[in-house]
């Protein structure tokens, strides 16, 4: 059995949010499946489990630099979303334990990288695992601190969305191409409404701890339209890829079938009454828009399949 301390560790690393990762993997990969015919399990392993060893890294390295800023100390309004995993404030952990436990989970996500470069051969998957790394630990590390310059969200839609739709897809095809672009796009745009979401109940704090986030730097009223054009636009994105591929045509179905639903709701519950107060209303926003990420993904990857199926690739 694990010891106690190991599963405090492991707790501090959000498990339950590390789907945030794994879908990008398995839309990126069923498409190199429905494109190529076979799969590579090993390689799929691999990236799976190292984007997710990354993941937990970036939210580990994320609550000790948050803490070192004093940011998560003058957070008065924490959700079960957002406001960091408060283990060092409780005294659960200490930020030596913390940062050291978020370095250990880099160090895996790297070894795990390392195995698929020597495997693979590949410039590419160097460079994504490099911007992985990199982008995780300095989202909140100085003197960089992506998060605290009102452009961390788009790095982590980027580092989080798009790259391992494109890392799992080349993967299991050995191609670079634009195929993968419609359903990237949408994954990563749904990453980032996650990353953007959790910052309404933050912004009392992350005004005071000077952290940037776009919310800080807009407002609740301008980033509620950010929020709900961003979160429309993955519908004409996705319908682009069909337009571009048949390949694309199963996963827009199943997207638009159960994802206009979710996201007619998710749109609804975005308001400036509802965002500016903290209780009920931002945590219901939050639960929404994880939802519709984790949809999203299920959606892209359950269409690669059926169009794998039906056409017997």
């Amino acid at each position: 059995m694990l010891s106690k301390k190991v599963i405090t560790l492991i707790m501090a690393s959000r498990p339950k949010f590390l789907t945030a990762s794994i879908g990008p993997v398995l839309v990126g990969s069923v498409l190199g499946f429905a494109v190529a015919g076979t799969f590579n399990w090993s390689l799929f392993t691999l990236a799976l489990f190292g984007i997710m060893a990354l993941h937990a890294g970036a939210n580990i390295t994320n609550d000790y630099f948050d803490s070192a800023s004093g940011n998560d100390w003058l957070n008065r309004n924490v959700t079960p979303f957002s406001g960091g995993r408060q283990f060092i404030q409780q005294g659960i952990l200490s930020s030596k334990a913390t940062l050291l436990t978020g370095i250990f989970c880099f160090a895996l996500g790297g070894v795990l990288g390392i195995i698929i470069l020597l495997l693979t051969h590949s410039v590419f998957i160097l460079i994504l695992g490099l911007a992985g790394i990199l982008g995780g630990f300095f989202y909140t590390a100085p003197p960089v601190k992506l998060g605290y310059r009102g452009i961390g969200e788009l790095f982590i839609a980027f580092l989080f969305g798009i790259l391992p739709v494109y890392g799992a897809y080349y993967l299991q095809t050995g191609r670079i191409d634009m195929l993968p672009l419609s359903a990237a796009c949408v994954i990563g745009i749904l990453i980032f409404l996650v990353i953007f979401i959790n910052e309404f109940p933050d912004l009392p704090a992350d005004k005071q701890a000077g952290k940037r986030t776009l919310v800080v730097r807009y407002g609740v009223k301008t980033g509620v339209w950010i929020y709900r054009i961003a979160c429309l636009s993955t519908f004409p994105l996705a319908l682009a890829g069909a337009f571009v591929s048949q390949t694309m045509v199963f996963p827009l179905m199943l997207y638009f079938l159960f994802g206009i639903p979710t996201a007619i709701a998710a749109v609804s519950f975005v308001s400036v009454n509802d965002l500016s107060i903290p209780g009920r209303g931002q945590r219901r926003a939050c639960a929404i828009t994880i939802f519709l990420h984790l949809l999203g993904s299920l959606c892209f990857t359950a269409g690669f399949l059926l169009r794998a199926a039906i056409f017997r690739v």
